[in-house]
């Protein structure tokens, strides 16, 4: 299974690696390579939040997730999503922007390409980081089967009761970090927090519509467990709508990636495969996760990935003004990530020796 989720990655890796080589030569073998592991350090927790959902999806619609999507991913996200912005955010016609991308020594108004990406950050940082932090308090208010840190989760269940509360936090941070980190750019800076606020809940909202009807498929899996039968999965709209926002979901991860990168070049083109390569292996991670049943192994490992997910939409909200190193972003995500995973492991320990009967001992005669 390993080889056959990974193979696609592997392989796109090698060919990229040595497609970098041949054209950009040593340093361009190097700074893919860097770029690459770059993604996957920052996107980890991604294919932890993203398998949560794929899951749920039948494998038409998993199929769909690792090739359309990856072509959505890499060419889309990496490429001309940046285009679009730096476009959009300094008023340039799509020529002159592709003129710049081009020729990353070319300038126009004094600015290069990668500066006026660099001007966009606040609105970036701002819709990414209103995004993810939706994701991250409606999980944390949310009921949950299990409680990772009981003494926090619990209360804010309670607390999560009230409702549209999510969205009155995530507006109240866009309303401090617009007064706190937006020097000379708050109304941009609100503007692309509240779009963040609305793409999450339109597409989340559409999933669930299309989701609302999934009662009877629920009961049916329940029945489907007790049969011994294969569990039932979501498809139709219901799929295509949770896959928009695995979509969107990606894209908010892959924001401070794709302005982190042009620190370490400014060749849109060596960005691109690097960050893709990168992305290949988060999809197929994602896949993996998916079909080895680690989420239901390791049940603290989502709680991680949503943590973790917070922490990287307040890191965003606070680069609108200050830059933070993407080696913090990445060792943050991780970190979260492993110790969810090290309490899965000491969790199902207990639970294995509670299950295990004791030895008897001897009877004495």
């Amino acid at each position: 299974m390993f080889l056959r989720t990974f193979g696609w990655s592997f392989a796109i890796t090698i060919a990229g690696l040595i497609a970098a080589g041949l054209i950009w030569g040593a340093e361009g073998f190097g700074v893919v390579l860097i770029l690459s592991i770059l993604e996957i350090s920052l996107s980890f927790d991604n294919a932890v939040v993203n398998a949560t959902v794929l899951k749920r999806m039948n494998p038409f619609w998993q199929k769909i997730f690792l090739t359309v999507g990856v072509l959505i991913a890499v060419f889309g996200m990496r490429l001309i999503f940046p285009l679009l912005v730096v476009g959009l955010t300094a008023h340039l016609s799509p020529g002159t922007v592709i003129d710049l991308a081009l020729d990353s020594s070319k300038t126009y108004n004094g600015q290069t390409y990668a500066d006026y990406l660099a001007a966009a950050n606040p609105a970036i940082a701002a819709f990414g980081g209103i995004f993810l932090l939706m994701i991250f308090l409606d999980f944390i208010f949310e009921e949950k089967d299990f409680n990772w840190l009981r003494w926090l989760e619990k209360p804010l269940e309670k607390i999560g009761k009230l409702d549209a509360l999510s969205s009155v936090i995530a507006l109240v941070a866009l309303a401090v970090a617009s007064r706190l980190f937006a020097a000379g750019h708050a109304e941009t800076v609100l503007l692309a927090g509240l779009m963040g606020l609305a793409t999450y809940l339109a597409v989340n909202g559409l999933s669930g519509v299309f989701e609302s009807g999934l009662e009877a498929q629920e009961e049916a899996e329940e029945e489907a467990e007790r049969t011994g039968k294969s569990l039932v999965q979501v498809g139709g709209k219901a799929a295509f709508f949770l896959f928009l926002y695995l979509e969107v979901l990606d894209a908010s991860f892959s924001f401070d990636g794709v302005v982190g990168a042009f620190a370490i070049s400014q060749d849109i083109f060596m960005i691109t495969l690097g960050l893709g390569i990168g992305a290949m292996y988060i999809r197929s991670l994602t896949v993996y996760l998916v079909r080895k049943g680690t989420l239901d192994d390791y049940v603290y490992l989502e709680h991680g990935a949503h943590y973790a997910i917070g922490a990287l939409a307040l890191i965003l909200l606070v680069s609108i003004e200050y830059h933070i190193p993407e080696i913090v972003t990445g060792l943050i995500g991780v970190g979260f990530i492993g110790a969810a995973l090290a309490s899965s492991v000491v969790r199902n320990r207990r639970e294995q020796a509670l299950e295990t009967p004791a030895e008897s001992e001897p009877t004495s005669v």
